[in-house]
C-alpha cells in the first residue's frame, strides 16, 4: 500500500531556480566565527532560567555537522513584505545537506546565532554551489540583521543540523514516498511563499502532490490559478480528518502555538503520537 505524508504548516521548502554564475566567497574571519560558536555553545550549556531558550540552547542535543562552513551572500530578493530569500555562495566543496535540514547561521559581530531551514534543493548546491534561505523579519538579531543590515558580498558561516535520513538509512528504514499532501496556510496569498513552485509540482505529478493554501485574513481577489485551491479561514479539524489512515505520516512545521495546535487537532482525530512529526528549534 503507497504510503502518505502529509505536510502542515506556515513555511515551505522552496525548489530549484533557474541557473547563475557560480560565485566563490573570498577570506574571512573563519576562525573566529568558529571560536564564538564554539564559546557559545559550551557558555551555555548549563543556562537555565524563564526567558525565551535561543536556537543553540534549543537544539542543544540535536546531532550536527562538526564543519562549519564560509559563505557569502550572493543574492537578496524579497519573496513577500516580511520574507527575505537570501541566496548564499558556498565555496566548500564538502558541505552537503539533505532535504529538510537546517542551519546554524553565524553573523560577525552578532553574539546570537539564528536557525533557519534550507529553501533549496541539494541540486542547486551541487551544480551551483549555492545554497537558500528564506526568513521571515521578527526582532530576533540572525533575523533582524538579515532584513536590515545584510548586503551583497556580506560573509557569514554555515553548520548543518540534524540529519534524520541518515540515521534511519544506517538502520536500514528506507522511507518510499507514495503520496504528499500539503496544507499551508499564511495570512493572506501574497504570504504564500514559492506558491507558483508548489503549483508547478502538482501539475508536473498529478495526483501525488497536492495542496491545500488556507489563508486567514485576505482582502483582495485571488488570482484564477490560486483559486481552486484556497481555503478561507485556518486550518481546521475537518480539513485533516479525511487524511487519516494506518499508512499517513504527518509533518508540522511552523510557531510553537501553531504546532501545539494542529497537534492537538491530529490527537482529536485519533492519529497516533508517533505518526506525528515536528521540530520546536527557532527562537
Amino acid at each position: 500500500m503507497a504510503h502518505a505524508t502529509i505536510y502542515v504548516g506556515c513555511t515551505v521548502p522552496q525548489l530549484l531556480r533557474g541557473a547563475q554564475s557560480r560565485i566563490f566567497p573570498s577570506h574571512s574571519p573563519l576562525g573566529v566565527l568558529r571560536h564564538s560558536a564554539f564559546c557559545y555553545c559550551t557558555g551555555n550549556s548549563t543556562i537555565k532560567s524563564k526567558r525565551k531558550m535561543d536556537h543553540l540552547e534549543r537544539t542543544a542535543n540535536n546531532f550536527r555537522q562538526e564543519v562549519i562552513t564560509q559563505a557569502k551572500v550572493c543574492g537578496i530578493t524579497n519573496e513577500s513584505e516580511t520574507v527575505k530569500r537570501l541566496r548564499l555562495a558556498i565555496a566548500n566543496k564538502d558541505f552537503t545537506f539533505k532535504a529538510g535540514q537546517w542551519v546554524d547561521f553565524f553573523i560577525p559581530g552578532v553574539s546570537v546565532v539564528g536557525g533557519f531551514s534550507i529553501c533549496s534543493s541539494p541540486g542547486l548546491l551541487e551544480r551551483e554551489g549555492i545554497l537558500e534561505l528564506a526568513v521571515k523579519h521578527t526582532v530576533h538579531p540572525p533575523a533582524h540583521w538579515i532584513h536590515t543590515e545584510c548586503t551583497l558580498d556580506s560573509e557569514v558561516a554555515l553548520r548543518v543540523g540534524a540529519d534524520l535520513h541518515g540515521y534511519q538509512e544506517g538502520k536500514g528504514k528506507r522511507h518510499k514516498l507514495g503520496t504528499a499532501k500539503l496544507h499551508y496556510s499564511a495570512k493572506n496569498t501574497s504570504e504564500l511563499l514559492f506558491k507558483k513552485n508548489i503549483l508547478g509540482l502538482m501539475k508536473a505529478f498529478p495526483g501525488k502532490i497536492t495542496c491545500c493554501f488556507h489563508v486567514t485574513q485576505q482582502h483582495s481577489q485571488i488570482c484564477k490559478e490560486l483559486q481552486p485551491h484556497v481555503t478561507e479561514g485556518r486550518i481546521s479539524e475537518k480539513d485533516l480528518e479525511k487524511h487519516v489512515s494506518n499508512d499517513t505520516s504527518w509533518y508540522i512545521c511552523g510557531p510553537p502555538p501553531m504546532i501545539e495546535s494542529i497537534s492537538k487537532l491530529l490527537t482529536n482525530i485519533g492519529v497516533p503520537r508517533n505518526r506525528v512529526f515536528f521540530e520546536k528549534w527557532w527562537s
